[in-house]
């Protein structure tokens, strides 16, 4: 299951309202922001949407980020259902050429029970595989 995506753009409050009326019939809404302070420098700050879960349990969301000279390709998150499923994709990823992009972790930047791996794929696009607490 799509548990999030990023989208690099190059104004990300007139994306944000963009993304906000385009996606609106779909149940996408801004619900806040990630300040890049508050973690490591390799997360830049995010502006974020959400399908609010629709009763799911588990909701998509959309962050866009300002895009950087030069950069290119999609980010990804993936939903895994417990921790050791996150292991064993990030494992099976490196073993099929991947390259690391963060080693499987609680990231308590961004929430506790955010337990996550990064790898990048052989074209450059970034995949993160998240198991978040909170989601049943």
């Amino acid at each position: 299951m799509l548990d999030h995506v990023y989208i690099s753009v190059t104004d990300p409050e007139r994306s944000l309202a963009f993304y906000a009326a385009a996606l609106e019939p779909l149940g996408f809404a801004p619900f806040g922001t990630y300040e890049s302070a508050s973690g490591p420098d390799t997360v830049p700050d995010l502006w974020g949407l959400s399908d609010g879960g629709h009763g799911r349990g588990i909701a998509s969301s959309i962050w866009l980020r300002q895009r950087r000279p030069g950069e290119t390709g999609l980010y990804l998150g993936l939903v895994a259902d417990d921790t050791a499923t996150v292991d064993a994709t990030y494992a099976a990823a490196l073993a099929a050429g991947a390259t690391d992009d963060g080693v499987p972790a609680m990231r308590t930047y961004f929430a506790d029970g955010y337990y996550a791996a990064n790898i990048i794929d052989l074209d450059d696009n970034r995949l993160e595989i998240v198991n978040k607490a909170w989601n049943t």
